[in-house]
């Protein structure tokens, strides 16, 4: 497979970006971002565009790929609607009917959340603008749709959060994590599992395009 990661700079996006690299059957990734990822390998191709809301000029080196995996995101907290509407539903489908366009075999598989309001009507605000991006990015013409919906995750292999009091609050409920993983395995997944699952949809393993916490634990488990 050759593979495209928005977001690999992220918690999730480096765990995705780790068993991508890791996955024999992933020949290339692409990793596309305002800011590069420090990690280097022969399979990993760099592709760094400040304002990812417009990608023509860089369209054509965004062909030829067969799966994406989309984990850019932002906290809700502080934000209002609009400004959160723009940097996760406008971004989001932006690039999604740009590679659409240009990879109509494509697997697209978004990072979405636990709790995300399909009806687009709920009173949560972050629920409702998740709802209409995942209802809208179905709408697309990609071969597949996965949309995972991730609660707790456990970052693993030195995998760590660029908001600065996130790292912190998972450097100290690290034992905690741990331990409710054990207790209750699907309902906490780690950083590796989110790459391990979203590699398994990719290779059509998952027949259901919506994916909560449990799912992904099991379908990770499966790869």
């Amino acid at each position: 497979m050759k593979v495209l990661i928005f977001g690999a700079t992220g918690m999730v996006g480096q765990g995705v970006l780790r068993e991508c690299l890791l996955a024999p059957d992933v020949s290339q990734v692409t990793a596309v971002g305002r800011s590069a990822t420090p990690q280097q390998d022969a399979k990993l191709t760099q592709l760094v565009h400040p304002d990812l809301t417009t990608l023509d000029a860089v369209e054509t080196q965004l062909r030829g790929f067969d799966a994406c995996f989309f984990c850019l995101g932002v906290s809700s907290l502080g934000m209002s609607e609009a400004d959160y509407r723009r940097l996760t539903y406008d971004l989001t489908l932006a690039v999604a009917r740009t590679l659409s366009r240009n990879n109509p075999a494509m697997s697209f598989a978004y990072v979405s959340g636990a709790g995300t309001d399909s009806s687009e009507r709920g009173r949560s605000m972050w629920a409702r603008v998740k709802g209409k991006t995942e209802n809208d990015l179905l709408k697309l013409p990609f071969a597949r749709v996965y949309l995972f919906r991730p609660g707790v995750i456990q970052p693993l292999h030195k995998v760590r959060s660029k908001t600065k009091l996130y790292h912190l609050t998972y450097a100290l409920l690290g034992p905690v994590l741990s331990a409710a993983k054990r207790l209750f395995p699907n309902h906490v997944v780690t950083s590796e599992e989110m790459g391990q699952a979203m590699l398994a949809a990719a290779r059509g393993g998952s027949k259901s395009a919506v994916l909560e916490v449990a799912d992904i634990a099991r379908l990770a488990r499966s790869a």
